[in-house]
């Protein structure tokens, strides 16, 4: 076995044999030393020069190195030599927050095998039970690795067991490396070679290459990643997408490895690039189908299935003439972040924005932050919520994504979203756990004994409860042992209203929410509390309250500025001092009746900030 030394060495794409090929992914809970066993991959492999190496080599984004996670799945092309036979390996490395699953899956369906991750001080935690679920589905070949044994703390023969218990092996098949000091990871490279199967396509059919992922590059338009499943590309051909029935010039073919690298084509089962000067980036979806336009494929290959948006928030420019340039940014984006969908929405209070789907709440602060940073844009979102489905007396049903979609009137049922959620924690916190879960409004399924000190417990709870600070109060009732993985399941019928935020009695549609009954005094205390604090003090008296219909449930009241309209009367007839002071009363009654309230965009971000809320939590989930 020896690596290949340089790039001078490395494999001729085009030449490659599909029984040359492997393609696998990492999949891992959060901080178990993904991109950290990328890297040495990386360098041991001779594909990145050791002047070049950086930590988390694979994470370009700053907001990724910033916060020390993975956002978007990365492809690389990496050689290596097993008996003297040189194999090309492409890896892809994934996230693992339990928001950016949906990256995982299409990663997996570009792969035949999978590098399941467990950190051996940490043990198995929720995300890689999920995860590992997902490989399953996809019926890849799973290695199991222990990561970290390097770390004092590790206990690799606990973890190993429990590992080998869950995947249905022995103990001693569960491979044990360190990503930061390189030991173990060639043993890891020739057990990929040996254990996960060529990818297996027919080289003479029509061209069918799946589109697993697409970025928007200024200069060079929509950069395209695929996996290849028949035939073969080349540069200079016509292709064509499936869904659309677009054409273009292939312009440039090639494979990241780890940078661009072109080619002079991909044949059967090769992860690579295209580009075709498109600049239309809704000429290239996710999941779509490529194939040549003088040999039409005519069956697609299926693509993925749609993810559906768990929470939804209104995003708003802070200066409303920002409006074009947010739509395309966001246009841009969702062509690299396929999870996010989005719908124009105007505000009384905000004036013109886009209602967004995410698939959580770091999701969430990870799409505002990325149009922040990347197309330099100032932005408010709104408090986030889910959706519910409300059934009228009469027996319409209303979809409401935003609060100020709540219909007046007399409703039969509401329905809101539930998921069912697994927590792993050590046996000694079940107790707590249970506490909480209850307070929530969760319903307890099973508990299973992962080992004697571990234990996975099923919950179904309500998503609007989960999606704010849940799990900050899971970390810190565990003391930190405890993770959290949930998936979508139904709706229930539940006891909900809508809290209307009222400002000189005009409902501020921003402010409003739908919470549960029992939350709803809380929620409106808290609230216009806040506002009390945020909005300046006006020459008039303003009310700020909280309603449930017709019924104010909480009340504070922005005191008036003063003015001494006596200062100048030195002594002098009472009657002369009323006079003035019946002025300045009629003065402020009329001001009252005419004068609105203006709210600084400073009180929208700070009232309806998610930090408060748990917007950031689960950054380590």
């Amino acid at each position: 076995m020896s690596p290949a030394a340089s790039s001078a060495t490395r494999i001729e794409p085009a030449a490659t044999a599909p029984e040359l090929i492997r393609n696998f992914c990492i999949i891992a809970h959060i901080d178990h030393g993904k991109s950290t066993l990328a890297d040495r991959m990386l360098g041991i492999t001779g594909v990145l020069e050791e002047r070049l190496q950086k930590a988390q080599y694979l994470d370009r984004m700053d907001i990724e190195r910033e916060r020390g996670i993975t956002i978007k799945s990365q492809a690389v092309r990496m050689p290596w030599e097993v008996e003297g036979t040189p194999h090309a390996l492409n890896m892809i490395d994934t996230p693992g927050h339990v928001d950016f699953t949906y990256e995982v899956s299409r990663s997996l369906a570009a792969c035949e095998g999978a590098i399941l991750l467990v950190d051996a001080a940490q043990g198995i935690e929720a995300q890689t039970l999920a995860n590992l679920y997902l490989a399953m589905e996809n019926d890849l070949t799973i290695i199991p690795v222990l990561n970290k044994i390097d770390l004092p703390s590790a206990d690799p023969e606990r973890y190993a067991a429990e590992l080998a218990q869950l995947i249905g092996c022995e103990p001693e098949d569960v491979l044990r490396v360190s990503g930061k000091t390189g030991a173990g990871v060639p043993e890891l490279l020739d057990r990929v070679v040996r254990d996960i199967p060529a990818p297996v396509g027919d080289a003479d059919a029509p061209t069918r290459a799946m589109i697993f992922d697409s970025v928007y590059d200024t200069y060079r338009g929509v950069v395209t990643y695929v996996r290849v499943v028949d035939g073969k590309l080349k540069p200079r051909e016509k292709i064509a997408m499936m869904s659309t029935l677009a054409t273009h010039d292939l312009l440039e073919i090639g494979v990241i490895s780890p940078e661009p690298q072109p080619t002079k084509g991909l044949g059967v089962g090769e992860v690579g690039y295209l580009i075709t000067g498109v600049k239309d980036v809704r000429l290239s979806k996710v999941g779509d189908t490529v194939t040549t336009a003088a040999r039409r494929a005519e069956q697609s290959l299926g693509g993925y299935r749609d993810p559906k948006p768990m929470v939804y928030s209104g995003l708003f420019p802070l200066d409303g003439a920002d409006f074009p340039v947010l739509r395309d940014a966001l246009d841009k984006l969702q062509l690299n972040d396929a999870a996010l969908v989005y719908e124009p929405e105007s505000s009384v209070a905000l004036g013109f924005g886009f209602r967004c789907g995410y698939l959580g709440l770091l999701h969430l602060e990870i799409v505002r932050d990325r149009l922040e940073r990347e197309f330099g844009l100032e932005l408010i979102s709104t408090a986030p919520n889910v959706v519910y489905e409300v059934q009228m007396e009469d027996g319409k049903i209303h979809t409401v994504t935003n609060p100020s979609e709540f219909p007046g009137g007399k409703i039969a049922e509401v329905r809101e979203p539930v998921v069912k959620a697994s927590i792993l924690v050590p046996s000694e916190f079940i107790g707590t756990v249970m506490e909480l879960c209850q307070e929530r409004r969760g319903v307890m399924g099973t508990m299973n004994y992962l080992s004697e000190t571990r234990v996975e417990m099923h919950y179904t709870l309500p998503l609007a409860e989960v999606v704010f600070d849940f799990f900050d109060q899971l970390k810190s009732r565990t003391r930190g042992y405890g993770s959290l993985d949930y998936e979508p399941d139904g709706d229930q019928a539940a006891d909900l209203v809508k809290v209307d935020i009222l400002l000189q009695g005009e409902t501020v549609d921003a402010f409003s929410a739908v919470v549960h009954k029992d939350a709803a005094y809380k929620y409106g205390v808290g609230m216009v509390g806040k506002l009390k604090d945020l909005i300046d003090r006006q020459q008039f008296e303003i009310p700020v309250q909280a309603a449930i219909g017709a019924r104010i449930i909480a009340r504070e009241t922005i005191r008036a500025i003063r003015k001494d309209v006596l200062a100048k009367c030195y002594g002098g007839d009472i009657s002369r001092k009323r006079k003035l002071l019946e002025k300045q009363k009629a003065g402020k009654k009329r001001m009252k009746n005419i004068g609105s309230v203006e709210v600084p965009p400073e009180a929208f971000i700070a009232a309806l900030s998610t930090s408060d809320d748990g917007s950031d939590k689960g950054k380590k989930k």
